[in-house]
């Protein structure tokens, strides 16, 4: 595959950057525009590692609006009670439809308790000290 030189330099500085093939990088662009444009009204966002999808203008990554609709079982709940549009919840679950082990394992995440965080964190002192 050939680039035009400028996307070809600031592919090579972005592998540099990470240091990472130029084909690993390539091929997440590739990845992250293909999921952009299959579901138009998400970008990506993040760093390197730890890039997620999120729904442009709700501020919300798609993980959280998709918790968030677990809590609230419903789309017209969530609507109701937040200032996310029924287009967006939509547009998370979808997301959520095509990749779920994505998304799971970020609620996953988020749902740790206090004591698993100490258990990975001791030097993390709570508000209550």
């Amino acid at each position: 595959m050939r680039f035009s030189e400028a996307t070809d330099t600031a592919v090579e500085r972005e592998a540099r950057r990470l240091k990472r093939s130029k084909g690993s990088i390539v091929e997440e662009l590739a990845e992250e525009a293909v999921k952009a444009r299959r579901f138009p009204g998400l970008a990506f966002r993040g760093v390197d590692a730890a890039r997620r999808p999120w729904v442009v203008g709700s501020g919300l990554d798609v993980w959280e609006i998709c918790h968030m609709l677990e809590d609230f079982g419903s789309v017209e709940g969530l609507v109701a009670d937040s200032q996310l549009t029924p287009a967006q919840v939509r547009l998370a679950a979808a997301y959520r439809e095509a990749f779920p082990e994505e998304i799971e394992e970020a609620i996953t995440e988020n749902r740790r308790t206090v004591d698993d965080l100490r258990e990975l964190y001791p030097f993390v002192q709570d508000a209550r000290g």
